[in-house]
């Protein structure tokens, strides 16, 4: 199976694409992670997205689509794949129908932005890499770590008006990606549910896997 995951940051859609890529055996291709290994091989896309990097600047669509297309073409992706973070505009839907790649499912989780914001602020992490939530995974203290005692910190990208931001993000950009696929009959969604395994159950049964 051919599919693209949708879904606005923190929603959950990472976490469902791993499960799915381990119940089917196929690769999960995250976008951010495939450049940043295009850029530590030095492929020629690779070298290209290096630039902008770099700089700090976005790494442009046909180089992104470029890497994308390097990636697709490696021996684990000829039974399937799963897309994680890409396409992000119809652009670059588009651009994927001109390499001949269709999807099978586009499968979007949907969850409320109020929901959004309250599961990522809520977020705490420590230094050492463990992490919690005020509300549904808390610390013993709530202020420091379980493990190693440090100070729990927020990262900057779970600050609810940067997750606001974010969202706004999505809405303008990814979101019309949703009536994109819809129109060719591939679009799919899924309520993303409080548990992630409730969201797992209903994410296979929509795969009908």
């Amino acid at each position: 199976m051919k599919i693209i995951f949708l879904g606005a940051p923190g929603a959950g859609k990472g976490t469902q694409a791993e499960i799915v890529s381990e119940r089917l055996g196929i690769p999960t291709i995250s976008t951010g992670t495939i450049i940043r290994e295009a850029i530590k091989t030095g492929t020629e896309m690779g070298m290209k997205a290096r630039k902008y990097a770099e700089s700090g600047a976005l790494v442009p669509d046909d180089v992104v689509i470029g890497i994308i297309k390097e990636r697709l073409v490696k021996p684990d992706c000829q039974n399937g794949f799963i897309l994680d973070g890409f396409p992000r505009t119809v652009p670059q839907a588009e651009a994927l129908d001109a390499m001949g790649i269709a999807p099978d499912v586009v499968l979007s989780i949907e969850v409320s932005d109020d929901k959004i914001v309250e599961r990522m602020s809520g977020r705490r992490v420590c230094e050492c890499g463990a992490s919690y939530h005020t509300l549904y995974n808390p610390s013993k203290d709530g202020a420091h770590c379980d493990k190693c005692g440090k100070e729990l910190t927020i990262r900057r990208d779970d600050a609810p008006e940067v997750v606001k931001s974010r969202l706004e993000t999505y809405h303008t950009m990814t979101e019309p990606l949703k009536d994109y696929y819809a129109a060719k009959g591939t679009l799919k969604c899924v309520e993303g549910q409080e548990r992630v395994e409730d969201t797992t159950a209903l994410t296979l049964k929509s795969l009908g896997i």
